[in-house]
């Protein structure tokens, strides 16, 4: 394969650029652009070099340059590292500099999509540096980690040789019919089947962990005007980002922030008082408000404690009937209108916080009620698979399907050699996961979205 350069750190100043090569002209390269202060430049693996970076005589920078020994190396190729001063201006030198020595630009992803193809990780643990790259929590993070490191690669193989043990079972009384052992063959591919059943199911229930520690918790606060919306947002983010005046509608559009809790992403979103709408522009932010409620994964509504309930109120009411949701009675400092009993008789089975956002009571029993209603301290990452990845759990869903029909087959006694056809179609399945046996398009799809230099 040709030989890759890109730069791998971001293009913007910074203390130290890494411009990265890969490919079998990578030393003979360098030996033109790079000249040590001591002595000649070093071949072996896992070294750094201290010296210069020069086009002809002019000195383009001071630099470090790391080395790489194939097979020994990130892409399994001779590769080597140059750290650069950060500034955009070095650095983009230097990688022309590597262009007009023989190198070509490296497409995005293309290091990790060598690793892949020369085989030293598979095609989940590539999609896990990608994940591990655009990690938006520390959870996230950790759950790439553990892809990353084989977990679920490791567990997609144990699966992968159980339905080779049937494919053997079957195969032999296939060739060997006299032996009568058709009938044990049968029993036993049960029993593999329900295990890699189980198996499979555990893996697909792992993705609403994973989808919640991937993208977070969308939740919408729900209200109308002057319950205290705003006001809850800038509480809980502890900073003034929305408007809060004494005067009803001025949120007229949605907020959008986040927050870690017990690290899980909560994605806040403010939105316009539900009430008979004004004008235009206030019709268009309720409606909003209602559709941006009806996608999410949690509503918090929240009602002024001293005013009696309204047809708006009931409406939010009926809005979040249905939906997970939690519900605050807000300004609890201020007179009782005995709102409390009335929501109960609507909604009995709905959790009820009373807070004083301006007294800034109430808030810490919303943070435990957010981390109870999600079990986010069951949320352990530790030796285990939690499934992130949407390809993942539809092709898992796709071999579950075959279990399935594997199992329909021996209770209906179909023919031994048609269950196979079911056993092979799993390992497929399953085989796109790791890569063994995925097209050009689905790889070309999983690089591409990869940053440039990875």
């Amino acid at each position: 394969m040709s030989t890759i350069v890109a730069i791998s750190t971001a293009p913007t100043a910074g203390g130290i650029g890494i411009i990265r090569m890969s490919g079998e002209e990578t030393f003979k390269i360098i030996n033109k652009i790079f000249k040590p202060k001591k002595g000649n430049i070093s071949e072996k693996g896992y070294q750094m070099q201290y010296g210069n970076i020069f086009s002809g005589k002019k000195n383009i920078d001071e630099v470090l340059v790391s080395f790489f020994i194939a097979p020994k190396s990130y892409t399994t190729e001779d590769m080597c590292e140059i750290n650069s001063h950060g500034g955009i201006v070095v650095m983009r030198e230097i990688l022309e500099l590597c262009l007009q020595n023989g190198a070509i630009l490296a497409e995005p992803g293309e290091f990790t999509k060598r690793a892949f193809l020369n085989g030293r990780i598979d095609l989940s643990q590539a999609e896990a540096v990608a994940d591990i790259i655009n990690a938006k929590s520390t959870k996230e993070a950790e759950a790439s980690i553990n892809q990353l490191e084989g977990f679920l690669s490791k567990t997609i193989k144990e699966i992968k040789q159980q339905a080779l043990d049937i494919l053997v079972s079957i195969e032999a009384s296939i060739d060997y019919p006299e032996y009568d052992i058709e009938e044990v063959t049968n029993s036993n591919a049960m029993e593999k089947i329900i295990q890699i059943e189980t198996k499979l199911k555990d893996l697909i229930n792992s993705f609403s962990k994973g989808k919640i520690i991937k993208d977070g918790i969308k939740t919408v606060i729900l209200g109308r005007p002057n319950a205290g919306k705003s006001s809850l947002l800038n509480e809980i983010i502890q900073e003034d980002r929305a408007i809060v005046t004494e005067y009803e509608g001025t949120t007229r559009d949605s907020i959008e922030e986040s927050i870690m809790i017990e690290g899980i992403p909560f994605r806040i979103i403010d939105t316009a008082g539900i009430r008979k709408a004004k004008d235009e522009v206030e019709k268009i932010g309720i409606s909003k408000a209602k559709k941006l409620a009806e996608n999410a994964d949690l509503v918090i509504a929240i009602f002024d404690n001293s005013k009696e309930l309204n047809e708006n109120d009931i409406e939010i009411l009926d809005i979040i009937n249905n939906k997970k949701s939690l519900i605050i009675l807000n300004k609890t400092d201020l007179k009782d209108a005995k709102i409390e009993e009335r929501i109960r008789e609507i909604l009995p089975n709905k959790k009820i916080i009373k807070m004083s956002i301006l007294k800034k009571t109430g808030i810490d029993e919303l943070y435990k009620e957010l981390s109870t209603m999600f079990n986010l301290e069951e949320l352990t990452l530790e030796n285990s698979n939690i499934i992130t990845n949407i390809r993942h759990k539809y092709l898992i869903e796709e071999a579950l399907e075959k279990t399935k029909k594997a199992k329909e087959a021996l209770d209906t006694n179909m023919p031994i050699d048609i269950i196979s056809i079911y056993i092979k179609d799993i390992m497929e399945k399953l085989g796109e996961i790791t890569g063994e046996n995925v097209s050009e398009e689905v790889i070309k799809g999983i690089f591409s979205k990869f940053c440039l230099g990875k």
